[in-house]
C-alpha cells in the first residue's frame, strides 16, 4: 500500500495524527522537499529511506514507489497542505493504477486554511461572502478558458489565489476588471511557518506593498470583503431568534 499524505501548511504540529503515524511507520518516504517542512519527517525511523522529489521527475518518483511495494515496504508520499489541491497526485495515481498497486490518500490542512487562521478571518461572512474560489493565475501551466482569473473575479466572492504571487501585477490587472480598486487583499507568505509574513492592503496598492516586503514566492493571495475590519455581521447559526434542529428560538417577550 502506498499512502499519499497531506503534510499541512508548514507547522509540523498541523499534520494529522494519521499522517504522523504513517510517517513514523514508513520504510520509504518520498516528500516534496521544495514545499514540505522537513520537520514533518523528524519522527521517521532511522532506517527509513527518504527521497526529495524536488530533484526527481515523475518517472523517478514512480520507480521508487513501485520498487518499494515490490520489496514489500510501506511507502509514504508526502505532499504539502492537502494533496487534493495543486498536489499533482492524480498523475501519480494513474501510474499506480497501471501497475495494479493500491493506494490511499490521507487529507491534510491546506495552506489556505493556515493563511485564513494567520489573518484571523473567516472566509465566509454573512452578507459579504458565502463562496470561496480556490484558483491560480495562468502561467506556464494553462488554465481552462472558462476559469481565467478575470472571469472568476466577476463573482466578487472570496478568492484564494495559489502559485501566483510572482505574477502579482498581472493578477491585479485581471482582478481589477471586476473588483473595485479598494477591495481588501492580503498576501500571506509561508503561513504557519516560523518565518510567516503577512501583507495587507487593497487591490490598488498590494503589488507595491508585497514588493516592498520582499515576497516573491511561496505565498497565497487572498481577495475579498471578508478581510474588512467591520465586525457587525453575525450569522443566524447562533442567533437567539433562530430555531434549529437542536435549539428552539427564544421568545423575545420571555427574555425581558
Amino acid at each position: 500500500m502506498i499512502y499519499f499524505i497531506g503534510a499541512g501548511p508548514g507547522d509540523p504540529e498541523l499534520i494529522t495524527v494519521k499522517g504522523a503515524k504513517l510517517i513514523k511507520e514508513a520504510d520509504i518516504i518520498v516528500y516534496a522537499g521544495s514545499l514540505v517542512n522537513p520537520e514533518v519527517l523528524r519522527e521517521a525511523g532511522p532506517d527509513c529511506e527518504i527521497y526529495n522529489s524536488a530533484t526527481m521527475d515523475l518517472d523517478e518518483t514512480t520507480e521508487v514507489m513501485v520498487n518499494g511495494i515490490k520489496e514489500n515496504k510501506k511507502v509514504v508520499r508526502v505532499h504539502t497542505g492537502d494533496p487534493a489541491i495543486y498536489g499533482a497526485i492524480q498523475e501519480q495515481m494513474y501510474r499506480l493504477d497501471k501497475e495494479g498497486i493500491p493506494y490511499k490518500v490521507i487529507p491534510g490542512v491546506s495552506s489556505f486554511c493556515g493563511a485564513s487562521a494567520a489573518l484571523k478571518r473567516e472566509l465566509t461572512v454573512p452578507d459579504k461572502a458565502q463562496t470561496v474560489i480556490l484558483t491560480r493565475m495562468e502561467g506556464r501551466t494553462p488554465v481552462p478558458e472558462r476559469e481565467k482569473l478575470a472571469k472568476l473575479a466577476a463573482h466578487q466572492s472570496t478568492m484564494v489565489i495559489f502559485l501566483s504571487v510572482g505574477m502579482l501585477d498581472e493578477v491585479v490587472n485581471e482582478l481589477s476588471q471586476h473588483y473595485p480598486s479598494t477591495t481588501p487583499v492580503a498576501v500571506v507568505y509561508k503561513a504557519t511557518w516560523p518565518e510567516e509574513k503577512k501583507v495587507i492592503g487593497q487591490l490598488d496598492n498590494i503589488a507595491q506593498l508585497t514588493k516592498d516586503a520582499g515576497i516573491t514566492k511561496t505565498a497565497l493571495i487572498m481577495v475579498g470583503d471578508f478581510l474588512r475590519e467591520d465586525r457587525d455581521e453575525e450569522s443566524l447559526l447562533y442567533a437567539s431568534h433562530f430555531s434549529s434542529e437542536f435549539r428552539q428560538a427564544k421568545d423575545d417577550k420571555k427574555c425581558d
